[in-house]
């Protein structure tokens, strides 16, 4: 299984058995995930390097390349055709923040990395620039003793820089996250503009990544759809009479296109009243 990950440019992978499995999920996750899968034998999980360095720019650096979705779930069907051969009488399901599956904490059962305080995985050498990928099947993974799925790191320095106060000693505030506000469809409440001015990206915010330690020196990704073509900016003239049919042929193939031409308009004219 290592010349497989590694072929298809996976930093990190492990495997999680049904019975860790089970473990993590509540009632209403069991059942979705037996609708994908019905007698889950566990998940294989996998981590993909996304950074390609810190250009200037308004989007952030996950969604500068092409979309992850697309090329993770290209890559890991790579994966399922190779079990498939090897297993043909098993079912595999490639998936990726589309699924009931809680990926970070799998990822910290299957050993591929451990929890920042930003509940963010970090992976070696790519800290915490990673998407995550999973393969849930029948086929019967091995139980063994898992990883800690708490945060192992004591330092809070993206608590101290998180300019909203989303991230906090005791937890995460997703309403007050900037990248939850840029991505919010529709008009913003007086406290979410205010919020949202004070950070100059119009999707996403890569604060709490850039001042971890633990992301110093993080390794440039080694896959081409997140180190090429790169779009770091938006203008207000690059959207500019646009429909929504014309923003998605142009831009469809980004992650920060998936809520369409509204949020990243409304985002700039904010930005053009400050």
């Amino acid at each position: 299984m290592n010349e497989i990950w590694k072929a298809v440019g996976a930093a990190a992978w492990g495997a999680v058995g049904n019975r860790g499995l089970r473990s993590v999920l509540d009632e209403t996750s069991r059942k979705a995930v037996e609708a994908l899968c019905p007698n889950p034998g566990g998940v294989y999980v996998a981590a993909f390097p996304y950074f390609a360095g810190t250009a200037p720019g308004n989007l952030s650096l996950y969604c500068r390349g092409e979309d992850y979705h697309r090329v993770l779930l290209r890559r890991l069907s790579t994966v399922c055709d190779y079990l498939k051969k090897k297993y043909p009488s098993n079912t595999f399901i490639p998936g990726t923040d589309n699924s009931p599956l809680p990926e970070k904490v799998l990822a910290c059962m299957a050993g591929v990395g451990r929890l920042g305080k930003h509940g963010l995985l970090i992976v070696p050498p790519h800290g915490s620039y990673v998407f995550l990928g999973t393969i849930l099947t029948d086929l019967v993974l091995e139980d063994h003793p898992y990883g800690s799925t708490e945060p192992s790191c004591d330092c809070e320095t993206c608590v101290r820089a998180c300019p909203t106060g989303a991230l906090t000693a005791d937890g995460f505030d997703a309403s007050r996250c900037l990248a939850h506000l840029t991505q919010k469809k529709g008009d913003l409440t007086p406290e979410e503009e205010a919020l949202l001015k004070k950070s100059p990206m119009i999707w996403g915010c890569d604060i709490c990544q850039k001042v971890c330690p633990l992301n110093r020196g993080a390794a440039i990704t080694p896959l081409p759809e997140f180190r090429e073509n790169l779009i770091c900016s938006l203008s207000a003239r690059d959207l500019e009479g646009m429909t929504q049919k014309e923003f998605q042929d142009a831009y469809g193939d980004r992650a920060f296109a998936w809520r369409g031409i509204g949020p990243l308009k409304r985002n700039l004219e904010l930005k053009s009243k400050e």
